[in-house]
């Protein structure tokens, strides 16, 4: 009976995990941009380097500023793994090695979307991974030829 039980669990843990990483791979993320600074389109690479914070500074010279949604929601986790290729943990301390050791500043991370639209809209350069459409004043960037990943 026990082992029964045991199966019937490790059935339903397996489950809910892939549940969840498929939820993850079914969410659909736009790259938003402030209108000043932030290319209309980019390429995956460039994109990739830009939020990893190796490169810093926009073609103008203005500063990137990166906006992401925090790593324990599906957003988040949607962007660790199809922007990243990492899980939430692994991008929490690739970030914080980069800031210990005075390489680039961490992202500003964001509970909710209308806050991260919001800061993208007033911040000059600054550049953020959200949600399906967006409405306002931000910039929708393209990424090889994408509106959405």
């Amino acid at each position: 009976m026990k082992l029964l039980t045991i199966r019937i669990f490790l059935a339903v843990a397996a489950c809910l995990l892939c549940s969840l990483s498929a939820s993850a791979q079914e969410i659909e993320l736009t790259i938003i941009g402030n209108h000043e600074s932030v290319p209309a389109e980019l390429n995956m690479t460039l994109l990739r380097s830009v939020l990893r914070g190796e490169k810093q500074r926009w073609d103008d010279g203005a500063s990137i500023k990166i906006a992401l949604m925090k790593t324990t929601n599906a957003i988040g986790t949607a962007t660790c793994k199809k922007v990243y290729n990492m899980t939430g943990n692994e991008l929490n301390k690739y970030f914080l090695a980069l800031v210990f050791q005075g390489k680039a500043k961490a992202p500003t991370f964001f509970s909710s979307v209308s806050e991260l639209e919001n800061y993208v809209a007033e911040t000059p350069g600054a550049i953020g991974v959200t949600q399906g459409s967006v409405e306002g004043t931000i910039k929708i960037i393209t990424v090889d030829g994408k509106k959405q990943l």
